[in-house]
């Protein structure tokens, strides 16, 4: 069969996307569409012989790839829990994307026309497959009806395919497979999948895989800042041991390991104690460990180096005894490197809102204190809260479980003096307006004092809290109560304006 005036056939290598080319082109530009013979679809690992015996062919089930393509020859295998990773020429796990699209290509099925059925040296040469641009082998089984057969030799399949130049009239690739001189046209998207060198197949996710809920401790030490984060066990719930002994902000702690993941290697220079100390590492601008609640530490050093006038960022990657060195952007050496404050949990009270059994609201002024107390003897009776002093009687359900709320919700803007000398100098005395949270046994679960207005900011106030330092928070659409009348039932809500008070 020569190659013109022959139809379609089926290419044994099988592309991304729908349906697959209808149509190629000859070396001259003219195209041609076969007639005579039917496109016939052919999957690349069509079962052996009996492999199925008579039932539908299982999907293969790829085992180990070698790549061959711009210089490098990059070996992959599937681990036991389907991952995969690079076994030459480094180990190193893969790039989840490039091998998705891998094999995709390799396990799809498509039909694609027959360029030359006898190709001779010179066309192979023409086509770029005397010496294949690229070259892909597969190892793939056939699963049994329980999902088994990896080791039984009639199931086991083998297949290369090579690849040659783009066909400039259409886009298609040329192909062709071991055990098969036909070549065949592929589309494009094939050699967009298997053209792949080893750092296109590696995964280039060196700063991630470090998730907080998985963490006992994170430890930074950068050129001015430094501090330690400890993970409560049992909880989501982080808090700084130092500088200072701070609850942290579980959703920043969270953010800053999402932050650090989306710094990719740029690129892989070769490790070694000399490039290490050319690199700074041995100095880096940020050292921080990575402690999880099981397993090894991963120690991150960050520096960065002037060459040839530019800047460069180098990342180290230790655990155990496994080591990565990466190019990274500039942009990495920041993630770690904060400033406590940004750290420390933001909100003003660290409370649970079951756990409050008693609320003492204090109009300030000098006027008497409000006293709640939660007459259920469980835990959460929100709907048993009586106003107990001055005055006695049934409080509003809806008024106090907003007011926990509204309570629960106060964040600081912004922190200033830690344990000053005088909180007079904010406005802040034991006559300040504010609210006491009890527990069941009297215990104080968390006091709030409201201070003076922030000078040249717009609504926001001077707060005491949980915490020893002063606090700028927005206490717009706090409403707390100035007499016993404002929680009681049948008594009406007072104006945003009354509440607040002198």
């Amino acid at each position: 069969m020569s190659a013109t005036g022959k139809g379609l056939v089926t290419v044994a290598v099988l592309a991304l996307g729908a349906g697959g080319l209808t149509l190629s082109a000859c070396s001259d530009g003219t195209s041609r569409r076969g007639s005579e013979t039917p496109a016939v679809s052919e999957k690349l690992f069509a079962p052996p012989s009996g492999a199925t015996q008579g039932a539908k062919a299982a999907a293969p089930v790829f085992t180990r790839i070698t790549v061959r393509a711009q210089g490098d020859t990059t070996e992959l295998a599937r681990e036991p829990d389907g991952a995969w990773q690079l076994v030459a020429p480094v180990k190193a796990r893969a790039e989840a994307a490039a091998v998705e699209a891998l094999l995709e290509t390799l396990g799809s099925t498509a039909s694609s026309p027959l360029v030359n059925d006898a190709p001779t040296d010179a066309d192979l040469e023409k086509y770029g497959l005397k010496s294949p641009v690229f070259s892909v082998t597969a190892h793939a089984f056939l699963p049994d009806a329980s999902g088994g057969g990896e080791d039984v030799p009639s199931r086991q399949h083998t297949v290369t395919l090579h690849g040659g130049v783009e066909n400039t009239f259409d886009g298609s690739v040329y192909v062709r497979r071991d055990g098969d001189s036909k070549v065949y046209a592929a589309q494009g998207s094939v050699r967009w999948s298997l053209d792949k060198d080893t750092f296109a197949l590696r995964s280039k996710e060196l700063l991630g895989g470090l998730e907080a809920t998985a963490l006992a401790s994170i430890e930074v030490r950068a050129q001015e800042r430094s501090y330690v984060l400890q993970h409560e066990t049992g909880t989501t719930k982080w808090r700084l041991t130092k500088p200072v002994a701070e609850r942290a902000d579980e959703a920043r702690v969270a953010t800053l390991l999402k932050n650090l993941k989306e710094h990719r290697a740029l690129a892989f220079p070769p490790d070694s104690a000399q490039t290490r100390k050319k690199l700074g590492l041995e100095s880096p601008l940020v050292d921080a460990r990575f402690t999880p609640l099981s397993g090894e530490p991963v120690r991150i050093r960050l520096a960065q180096v002037m060459e040839d006038g530019t800047p460069r960022s180098h990342a180290l990657r230790e655990q155990g005894p496994d080591a990565v060195l990466a190019e990274v952007s500039d942009g990495a050496l920041t993630v770690l490197d904060v400033d406590v404050h940004e750290l420390k949990d933001k909100h003003v009270l660290s409370f649970r809102r079951e756990d409050v059994r008693r609320v003492v609201f204090h109009p300030g002024g000098g006027a008497a204190p409000i006293i709640l107390v939660n007459a259920s003897e469980t835990d959460g009776g929100t709907e048993s809260w009586r106003v107990e002093s001055p005055k006695q009687g049934k409080a509003q359900h809806f008024r106090v479980v907003s007011l926990l709320r509204a309570l629960g919700a106060l964040k600081a803007t912004s922190f200033g003096d830690a344990k000053p000398r005088s909180w007079a100098k904010y406005g802040i005395d034991e006559a300040s307006r504010g609210a006491v949270l009890l527990g069941a046994d009297g215990r104080e679960l968390a006091r709030l004092w409201l201070g003076g207005d922030v000078p040249d900011s717009s609504g926001l106030s001077y707060v005491r809290g949980s915490g020893p330092e002063v606090m700028e928070v927005s206490i717009e659409g706090l409403v707390l109560p100035v007499r016993a009348e404002d929680l009681m039932e049948g008594a009406p809500a007072p104006e945003p304006t009354e509440a607040r008070g002198p």
